[in-house]
């Protein structure tokens, strides 16, 4: 009884485990088929690529962080990525957030440090809808979880941007994609070939710079995925171990029985 009960509760946890890993679904939102990637990060034992991470930041930070937030996310969480200290106060220091207030009740602006949250690009939505004809950017902290397909819809997306097949209407203001639900986007193309230099020197193509930042925010919505990961691993070892034992222990125990 002990045993069996032991093995179940090592199913569960097992089962609990992939389930919790990310894996992309067949469709995303508005059953649009989305292709399957394969992510370093993918599977019980995946893990972040750090070069690819230190690109996907480089993507945000030049071309996303103008109209999205990461309200989640600190400076100093860039140590994560393989940023030393140094570098990530000479990456704070080139925002400003405001702070207070001081000694006279007044709130003051200042230059950021580490323990500091990335700054929003706009003081609140009404002025992030001003600046984006009346659409809000969200917030990206959170995406990968926030949107059915995770990192492969996020690359899809980025790179699904085509010309509108015949017979397909895009109405004003508005732009085609293979993979938003109802083809039709509000944001333009935020990727272009070449549109950062990454200083690894890898080839800064729309498909590539998708994947970077796909997977950079993929890592912004669980930071803590990798340790998650180890913690479930070692509980598995444990519980097997444990399995073990006690089946041993039940044989000695229960051998004058048999």
């Amino acid at each position: 009884m002990v045993f069996q009960k032991v093995a179940q509760g090592l199913l569960f946890l097992g089962v609990s485990l992939l389930v919790l890993v990310p894996n992309a679904p067949l469709k995303a939102a508005g059953g649009i088929a989305v292709p399957s990637q394969e992510w370093s990060f993918s599977g019980v034992f995946g893990t972040f690529d750090r070069g690819e991470l230190q690109r996907g930041f480089q993507v945000y930070k030049e071309v996303c962080a103008g109209c999205h937030s990461l309200n989640y996310i600190s400076f100093r969480n860039l140590a994560d990525l393989g940023f030393n200290e140094e570098e990530i106060k000479v990456i704070a220091k080139e925002y400003e957030v405001e702070d207070g207030p001081n000694n006279d009740g007044e709130m003051f602006t200042r230059s950021a440090i580490p323990s500091d949250t990335w700054p929003a690009p706009y003081p609140n939505d009404n002025a992030a809808r001003a600046g984006n004809n009346g659409a809000l950017p969200p917030d990206l902290s959170l995406m990968v979880d926030a949107r059915v397909g995770g990192a492969d819809y996020l690359y899809a997306l980025l790179s699904g941007y085509h010309e509108a097949p015949d017979g397909q209407e895009v109405a004003d203001g508005m732009y085609y994609n293979a993979y938003y639900p109802g083809h039709q986007i509000a944001m333009p193309s935020p990727l272009s070939d070449d549109g950062v230099e990454y200083s690894d020197g890898t080839a800064a193509t729309i498909n590539q710079q998708a994947r970077d930042v796909s997977a950079f925010l993929a890592w912004a919505t669980e930071p803590n995925m990798e340790q998650r990961k180890r913690m479930g691993v070692m509980v598995l070892i444990f519980l097997t171990a444990m399995t073990g034992l006690f089946y041993v222990s039940k044989r000695k125990i229960w051998a004058d029985v048999h």
